[in-house]
């Protein structure tokens, strides 16, 4: 007993300077829940941020999932679309109508090429090939294209697109030449299943068929197209762009995407060495089973190729509701996990500085329980309820509890003072952003502006060059017809006297088909029609075709007025100028049938855009005017609004020559009142563009 007692007073007596002291009171309060707590908080907040971050990065994922597949369905979407406009077309109707053959083929060859498909097949109403784009597809006339679901589909009156897996022998059915585009040699994949193929030779396709039907709503026929994945690049690129936007992962991560035929990619980008895209690969036997085999969605971490992506996968069904592939789209994981451990060690860093500087703060401040903490306990709970402006006061004390109620007043004095520049710089931040977002918004719009023009360009250019091909064709002919017209006159003579006027007339239109081929290739290539270009008296050139053209303004009794002002010489070929001038007077007498006045005006004028000198010619009409719906389509390409004459190419090789030499044509028009075209060229012509590329009277006037 008194040795329990002589240890207990020992113990006591080693614990007095803790027990003891406030300061070593506050000490064991404070280091105890850091050391204790301090490790368990840590690893909870480790534990937490890895999971909900991988958690956001499944959730990323899943979205990103979710755009591949909007996107791939709007790509399938698109060729459905471009079906179902060819089978309601006029030019259809009026080749079905027609029976022509050749019309047919040609048609079905220039859809195919202008919507990327790789075959094109026009039905009879029992879903046998009538007709094929290209000659390739002609060997497949006759054949029963009725055993698929969307050609049964659409026999039935519903246009319908979606995927199939079309084998060697259909591809070869439709076109030889296709089996061989379609071949992927199988790359030997880590983690995949084992099989004994060494070549995909089946062909994901987009497959699509649209009735066609007649006036009474009789289905004439189906049109049956389809586009092969297999090594396309354009789709997959355009889903990774779209889905994968830049600045959308953190840097040094990329984004991908893949289509799957089985488990085979056929179309992605993911890249082996050298850059070279990973067809052929194969996903792993984990994915193939959840995915092919069960049915579901794979969202996760898996490898890819040669490096782990969080992925994600769904299963892709044909018409029928098979599965037979996979959309993927993922992204590296590697650079996101160090983004993680990076950030999560700084928090861990930051949280142990934080804690050190707290305890350090609490030992200083916990010298002693006296009225200064009273104080600053009273404050705070004042600010708490609300009254900011509170504060502990002066201190008679000079220890360290004196010291931290002036401190204390001066902090909450920081924080006001903080506070209010944080409510000032929240202010300005709010107003730069807004003035950032317009700015973005004004240069997309004019990023969409330039991007339809160049688009609009670019058709106008292969207009030109479809023309100068048909031209060139159909000159071929036409002299063999003049040859031998010429040489039949002159076998038989006299005896052609029976059918003189059919000759004749044979004669006359064979030289209008000329007159027409040869606007066709001037508009085509207006630079191999272009003259040299001199300085030109503008009012010279006018009374020059009012003399060319006074016996057709006689005939219509035209008044003619001139106002010919102008003093400045204009760089440009003479003779296209007078083709010009020519063209509108002609314009504008047809315009007045029953008799009117025409007046011509000419003056000196400046370019608004670079002040240059410059005239101004003006040609109006008293005539029925220019409905407002065609007004703005004057300018383009075999328009015209007389349909018993003219090919409706003289105002746009005009618009050509005149945009050539840098000038501008313009037209406004007040129905049934006058018709003005008014137009200005430079003292020094700019010529603009190769031949065949001039803008579009679209872009400079509207598109009506």
């Amino acid at each position: 007993m008194g040795h329990l007692s002589r240890l207990r007073a020992a113990l006591d007596e080693r614990l007095t300077p803790f027990t003891g002291s406030v300061r070593h009171k506050l000490l064991a309060l404070v280091l105890a829940p850091l050391l204790l707590g301090m490790p368990a908080l840590l690893l909870i907040v480790w534990y937490w941020g890895t999971q909900g971050y991988n958690q956001l990065l499944i959730n990323k994922v899943s979205a990103d999932l979710g755009t591949a597949r909007q996107v791939f369905d709007r790509v399938q979407g698109t060729v459905g679309d471009g079906l179902a406009a060819l089978a309601a077309s006029h030019r259809l109707a009026l080749a079905l109508e027609r029976r022509e053959g050749g019309r047919l083929e040609a048609l079905l060859d220039e859809t195919a090429h202008r919507q990327g498909l790789d075959f094109l097949l026009l039905l009879d109403p029992q879903g046998r090939v009538r007709a094929g784009a290209g000659s390739e597809g002609a060997g497949s006339e006759r054949a029963d294209r009725s055993g698929w679901t969307v050609v049964r589909s659409a026999l039935r009156g519903d246009g319908t697109h979606g995927l199939d897996v079309l084998e060697p022998e259909h591809l070869a059915a439709i076109d030889p030449s296709l089996p061989a585009r379609t071949l992927i040699p199988l790359v030997p994949t880590r983690n995949a299943a084992s099989t004994a193929r060494s070549v995909e030779d089946r062909a994901l396709t987009i497959h699509a068929a649209v009735p066609i039907f007649g006036l009474d709503g009789e289905i004439l026929g189906v049109l049956e197209g389809g586009m092969l994945l297999n090594g396309s690049q354009t789709i997959v690129d355009r889903i990774n762009t779209v889905v994968y936007q830049e600045a959308s992962l953190p840097l040094g991560s990329q984004g991908t995407a893949t289509l799957f035929l089985d488990d085979t990619r056929i179309a992605t980008n993911v890249r082996l060495f050298e850059g070279e895209r990973a067809l052929g690969t194969r996903a792993s036997a984990a994915v193939y089973r959840r995915v092919m085999g069960e049915g579901r969605v794979w969202l996760g971490s898996a490898f890819v190729v040669d490096d782990t992506y969080v992925s994600g996968y769904e299963p892709l069904l044909d018409t029928g509701g098979r599965r037979i592939g996979m959309l993927y789209v993922g992204f590296l994981e590697a650079p996101l996990q160090d983004a993680l451990y990076r950030a999560m060690t700084g928090l861990v860093l930051a949280f142990l500085a934080v804690s050190a500087l707290g305890t350090l703060a609490d030992l200083r401040f916990a010298q002693a329980i006296f009225r200064p903490l009273e104080r600053m306990n009273r404050v705070i709970a004042t600010i708490e309820a609300g009254d900011e402006t509170a504060r502990a006061g002066p201190s008679r004390s000079r220890d360290e509890l004196g010291r931290l109620s002036r401190a204390f007043d001066q902090l909450l004095d920081s924080l006001a003072a903080r506070r209010l520049e944080l409510q000032r710089s929240a202010e300005d931040l709010d107003r730069k952003v807004a003035e950032r977002t317009a700015e973005l918004e004004s240069a997309n719009a004019t990023l969409r502006q330039a991007s339809r023009q160049l688009v609009l360009s670019e058709k106008l250019a292969a207009i030109g060059q479809l023309t100068a091909g048909v031209a060139h064709e159909i000159n071929n002919p036409v002299a063999v017809i003049q040859g031998n017209l010429d040489l039949l006159g002159e076998v038989l003579g006299d005896a052609a006297a029976p059918v003189k006027d059919e000759i004749r007339l044979i004669d006359e239109q064979t030289r209008r088909i000329q007159t027409i081929i040869a606007k066709l290739l001037q508009f085509a290539r207006p630079g191999d029609y272009a003259g040299q270009a001199e300085p030109v008296d503008v009012n010279a050139v006018v009374l020059d075709c009012l003399l060319l053209t006074r016996h057709t303004m006689g005939r219509r009794r035209i008044a003619v007025e001139t106002s010919l002002t102008a003093t400045v010489p204009v760089e440009i070929s003479r003779g296209e100028l007078q083709q010009v001038l020519v063209n509108l007077m002609v314009n504008a007498v047809q315009a007045m049938p029953g008799g009117g006045t025409l007046t011509i005006e000419t003056a000196d004028t400046r370019f608004p855009e670079d002040g240059e000198a410059g005239v101004v010619l003006s040609v109006h009409d008293t005539g029925h005017g220019i409905a407002p719906d065609c007004l703005g389509r004057v300018f383009d390409p075999f328009f015209t609004t007389k349909k018993s004459e003219g090919t409706g190419l003289g105002l746009s090789i005009s618009f050509a020559i005149v945009q050539r030499q840098g000038g501008h044509i313009a037209v406004e028009s007040r129905p049934g009142l006058r018709t003005t075209f008014t137009v200005a060229l430079r003292r020094k012509a700019r010529f603009a563009g190769r031949p065949g590329e001039a803008a579009s009277p679209s872009i400079l006037f509207g598109d009506g």
